[in-house]
């Protein structure tokens, strides 16, 4: 990939999901390095387009962007400004121009990036690049049904102004590209990366070019671990990391039986072995915030002072915590990722594409390593399936 030219990184929703402050601080540090490595700039715009610049102010790309090395602007939400939220609706209603919305969306964002591009053609007066580059850098965005329109509006606002696209580190449920329109936007791509094997080989079947295809890690893998100070009852190398989040608790078909699980899997824990248990979460939104379902958990064990609920903080300090713990169970995909990539053995409590995908690659199998979440029936299948991973030979990165 040509990266001597700017990027716009866009689809990032903000890092107060810290799966997505993880793939944006990954890529952007990709970018610089791989520059360097080609001899290029590594001051070259690349633009993020966000849906929260004081997310990710609050977070690790606030020390990316104060290197040069990235410029934040937030998305427009059409929703929170009366007069344009009324012309946009009227205009699209009258017209049929369904990517009005969008463009409204990413006008500051083109607005700093010819701002951006002015300026340094201004002291690299030498400067040439043919064509920018877009890069989608939601991971899973096209797994969810109400977001595909949108996506595929986005997509071709982008390349309407020119851009060049790419698909980064993406997951997608094969049942939807039996969608002819969905298919056509993904074809439209010049490069699809796809960070597991199902949804490459399902992209294949659906009819995208090979040519187009990588099958590469979710660029999560590669994020930096800090290193944290652990609080006093978090024994390195003896505490085991637990993640639970609204999102996966609302899939569930049999009402509660997550919680259920996670309360069993924490009681075996502290009952049968001399470990601790360190409760993390991994997104801290508003509507879907992890640490409501950890904090209840927090509350019914603090008693036995073996348990701690690890406070918010950047992707790479959770995953310093997580780099600590002698096993992990998760929800959220970022959790699991920085768990796998530092060696942690890991239950993941899945519920798409992504967490088999991603699995199987490592594993040859999704069997133990992820329970869905829509199949979970009893209340001790997280103890069993801890159990199985105990006394197997559990096969590291």
């Amino acid at each position: 990939m040509d990266l001597n030219r700017p990027i716009i990184l866009y689809m990032h929703a903000g890092s107060g999901n810290h799966g997505c402050e993880a793939i944006a601080n990954s890529t952007i540090k990709m970018i610089e390095r791989k520059r360097k490595d080609a001899g290029v700039d590594t001051h070259i715009p690349v633009i993020v387009v966000t849906n929260s610049v004081a997310e990710d102010r609050k977070y690790s790309l606030s020390a990316l962007e104060k290197k040069g090395l990235c410029r934040l602007v937030e998305d427009r939400h059409i929703d929170r400004e009366f007069l344009p939220h009324v012309f946009y609706y009227g205009y699209r209603k009258i017209s049929g121009d369904r990517e009005s919305f969008l463009r409204f969306k990413y006008k500051d964002a083109f607005k700093v990036y010819e701002q951006e591009l002015k300026s340094y053609k201004g002291k690299h007066p030498g400067f040439k690049a043919e064509r920018p580059l877009a890069v989608s850098i939601g991971g899973d965005n096209y797994c969810y049904p109400e977001m595909v329109e949108d996506l595929i509006l986005a997509h071709n606002v982008f390349r309407g102004k020119g851009f060049e696209t790419v698909l980064w580190g993406c997951s997608i449920e094969p049942d939807s590209l039996k969608s002819k329109a969905l298919v056509s936007d993904l074809k439209a791509y010049s490069r699809i990366y796809a960070r597991e094997s199902i949804t490459y080989n399902a992209l294949l079947d659906a009819g995208i070019a090979g040519e187009k295809l990588v099958l590469r890690n979710d660029p999560a893998f590669e994020l930096v671990t800090d290193s944290v100070k652990l609080p006093d009852n978090f024994l390195p190398d003896n505490t085991v990391g637990i993640n639970l989040s609204p999102m996966v608790q609302a899939k569930e078909n049999v009402p509660g039986i997550t919680l259920l699980n996670y309360r069993n899997f924490i009681s075996y824990i502290l009952d049968e072995t001399g470990q601790n248990v360190a409760l993390i979460p991994h997104v801290v939104w508003a509507n879907n915030d992890d640490r409501i379902p950890l904090k209840s958990l927090y509350d019914e064990f603090k008693e036995t002072g073996r348990v701690t609920l690890i406070d918010d903080a950047s992707a790479t300090t959770l995953k310093g915590y997580i780099s600590k713990c002698s096993f992990f169970v998760g929800a959220r995909t970022h959790s699991t990722i920085a768990a796998y990539s530092c060696s942690v053995p890991t239950i993941v409590i899945g519920y798409s594409v992504k967490s088999r995908g991603i699995a199987t690659d490592l594993f040859g199998t999704t069997q133990n390593y992820v329970l869905p979440v829509q199949k979970l029936k009893t209340p001790n299948e997280l103890i069993k399936a801890y159990e199985w991973m105990i006394k197997s030979t559990y096969k590291k990165m």
